[in-house]
């Protein structure tokens, strides 16, 4: 069997800002934005480099949705995002506004900080020890 998770969905409150967010202040790579209709986007995303996973971000639709935005894991780091350099990319993130809840640890695991997305979304910058990303 070979099986992989291809994307995540990550609820936004409007396409556009997310895009602008991921791609400019956390230096991600716009993979796709096709227009399915005319509330509807398929946009992903994903770190440059990446080959397995992207985000699939979705413009939520309905009020249940509106109120995850932001909260998809309830409060919890959502998600972790790898590098093989912390400080160049804890340097470019702050320096274009993305707002860390802590100052960078070493942790015996590696180099950790936990950073939030446009919309409040907990997010873990790690590099491990072990460059194996």
């Amino acid at each position: 069997m070979n099986q992989k998770i291809a994307q995540i969905t990550l609820l936004v409150k409007d396409y556009d800002e997310a895009i602008e967010f991921y791609t400019q202040k956390i230096g991600f790579a716009l993979l796709e934005d096709t227009k399915l209709t005319e509330e509807k986007r398929w946009v992903r995303i994903s770190p440059k480099g990446a080959k397995e996973t992207c985000l699939l971000l979705a413009k939520a639709s309905n009020a249940q949705q509106l109120a995850n935005v932001g909260n998809q894991a309830g409060g919890r780091v959502f998600m972790f995002l790898f590098t093989d350099n912390f400080w160049r990319d804890y340097k470019h993130m702050t320096e274009n506004g993305v707002k860390f809840h802590e100052q960078p640890r070493e942790q015996i695991y590696g180099t950790v900080a936990v950073f939030e997305d446009l919309y409040g979304n907990l997010w873990d910058l790690l590099e491990q020890k072990e460059q194996d990303i």
